[in-house]
């Protein structure tokens, strides 16, 4: 060929490639991805203000991040498949927002299926594993990011929504379980930064935590002081007037806070240590919600990644309660200005034959129930507390504790089966001694329990109760939660949580009080009673526990809880570490 043809032929060719990879680049700017008025009136509008269009850092995320992959091959293969879009434009699939709405859910899914198909990888453009440090996370976020590198999770498994509405409420549960598992093709050595990033922060964290427990129990004995001066002044006065009708009706024992009272009379409490106890409030959120991944993110780690509740929420709880006391989905009934965390402080400690526990935390005041005459759910008893221990084979009882017995169908929870319900499955009511409400039960107990509650189906299984032969072999064979209950008058009951809530007179002393503004509950119970019911506490062994405190004349799913906490023997690896007097 002539020089000169072949020279026009290499400018035509980059003239045409110019101009091609011009065109190319411009339908990658946000101005050419939001000039329909489906794209700008319905996407372009959740995008705006969101942490991928404007923050701290001044670093933003353009339509064309999230969705068109850099390297050329991709790239082009994305803009065919796009050109489906411009059908749909054509067509006016969605030009409307009912016809939008009505869309959507198939657009994320296709969406949340090449990312997972790609191991997020237009995510990664931006956030690595590599660059990521876990001093600057929260806790949860940390655990969540590790896990994902050792197990061969991905971006998308967790973030959904982001940018956009999310639809993860509208997916189908098996889509989402499918989706979200984990592939071992995506499995990622933790890189060493990581690793040196989550010593450093977990080593400031605890030496912050120490500080803070000194101060704490700075403040605790100033106030302990306080309240033994109160004891003293008042004994010293004549005992007949104060008598009379000044007399705090709210205290139910003036015994020295560091004495051992009438429960405890030998142990001295001054020498016992304390454990900080966080309790929140859970609103409505039950066993099922945690285990169902539409509702509660954690579900898969819980169910499938075996942690615990503590492992992604211990440092959150302030966090968590607040959200939930205030209302929303998981409280449809807030009690305005009830607390959305109570701050305690346990003390734990034993002789040859019995446990010893003291509870302290303050008072927050009355603030009525607005759904309940006068105010107050329980009139009688303006605090009660209850201790449950983990016997042996409950379903996942050492990730979540009480949480086990927690169900969608207990009293005041979403589906609360009521009275006339109850009352036409006579059977099992009797059985259950049931009239209006159901009580708190073990899974283990129930031929089935609803999880995910799939085409209307009510959550719970309060009504597939099994044979008494099966409920007394769970007995015999320790699967139960020991209960112990404390009242504000100082009177307690000793039973179990199997098929239901059962009281069976075992051994047990209590006393409670409120003074200085401070409750104080300590009881006692043998270290092994060999009730049925009891779990025989032994050295060497460690048992998952937990504590409620129904504060404020509360009753049912009113209370405050603690996550699933750690309870030995003379062992100082536990959270709580009974020491022996």
């Amino acid at each position: 060929m002539p020089i000169a043809a072949i020279a026009g032929i290499f400018v035509a060719g980059i003239v045409f490639w110019g101009g091609f990879n011009t065109v190319m680049e411009a339908t990658n700017k946000m101005e050419f991805c939001v000039g329909c008025h489906e794209m700008n009136d319905y996407l372009y509008s959740e995008y705006e203000g969101t942490v991928h269009d404007v923050n701290r850092s001044g670093v933003g995320a353009a339509c064309a991040d999230c969705h068109v992959p850099k390297d050329w091959t991709h790239k082009m293969i994305r803009k065919i498949q796009a050109s489906r879009e411009v059908w749909g434009k054509i067509t006016g699939t969605i030009s409307t927002p009912e016809k939008f709405d009505a869309k959507r859910l198939h657009l994320a899914q296709r969406e949340w299926n090449r990312m997972k198909k790609t191991d997020s990888r237009e995510c990664r453009n931006c956030h690595g594993f590599d660059s990521m440090m876990p001093e600057f996370q929260q806790p949860r976020a940390r655990q969540q990011h590790l896990n994902a590198m050792e197990t061969g999770q991905t971006c998308i498994d967790c973030h959904k929504g982001i940018a956009h509405k999310d639809l993860r409420d509208r997916a189908d549960g098996d889509y989402l379980e499918a989706l979200e598992a984990p592939n071992p093709a995506f499995i990622r050595e933790v890189p060493q930064a990581y690793l040196d990033s989550l010593a450093f922060i977990t080593a400031k964290e605890a030496e912050e935590a120490e500080v803070a427990k000194a101060a704490k129990q700075a403040e605790r004995d100033a106030i302990q002081t306080h309240i033994e001066e109160a004891v003293a002044a008042a004994r010293a006065e004549d005992a007949a007037s104060a008598a009379g009708a000044a007399a705090d009706t709210t205290t139910t024992t003036t015994a020295s806070t560091s004495a051992g009272g009438a429960v405890a009379a030998d142990v001295d409490w001054s020498a016992v240590a304390t454990a900080d106890l966080t309790l929140f409030y859970p609103g409505q959120a039950s066993f099922e919600w945690v285990q169902n991944g539409k509702t509660h993110g954690g579900a898969r780690p819980l169910t499938k990644g075996g942690d615990a509740c503590s492992t992604c929420h211990a440092k959150e709880l302030e966090t968590i309660g607040n959200k939930i006391v205030a209302g929303g989905d998981l409280e449809p009934t807030p009690i305005p200005g009830k607390r959305g965390t109570i701050d305690a402080t346990l003390q734990a400690t034993h002789d040859d034959a019995n446990i010893y526990i003291r509870l302290q935390w303050p008072d927050a005041g009355h603030h009525p129930a607005p759904f309940v005459e006068g105010g107050k759910m329980d009139p009688d008893n303006q605090i009660k507390v209850a201790m449950m221990i983990a016997g042996t084979g409950i379903e996942m009882g050492e990730q979540v504790g009480c949480w086990a017995s927690c169900h969608a169908d207990n009293s005041y929870m979403p589906f609360d089966p009521g009275a006339e319900a109850i009352g036409a499955n006579a059977d099992v009511a009797a059985r259950l001694g049931a009239t209006t409400t159901i009580t708190k039960y073990l899974s283990e107990s129930r031929s089935d329990v609803e999880i995910s509650g799939k085409g209307g189906k009510p959550q719970g299984g309060w009504d597939k109760l099994k044979s008494a032969t099966d409920i007394d072999q769970y007995l015999a064979d320790g699967t139960f939660l020991d209960l112990l209950r404390v009242n504000a008058d100082g009177s307690s009951s000793n039973g179990y949580l199997l098929e239901s809530r059962t009281v069976n007179d075992g051994e047990m002393a209590a006393e409670a009080s409120l003074s200085g503004g401070i409750w104080t509950v300590v009881f006692s119970r043998p270290l092994n009673s060999g009730a049925p019911g009891d779990v025989p506490l032994e050295a060497g062994k460690t048992y998952t526990v937990g504590f409620a405190i129904h504060d404020d004349y509360a009753a049912a799913r009113f209370h405050h809880v603690t996550l699933n906490t750690s309870l030995a023997l003379d062992d100082a690896a536990a959270t709580i570490n009974v020491t022996k007097q």
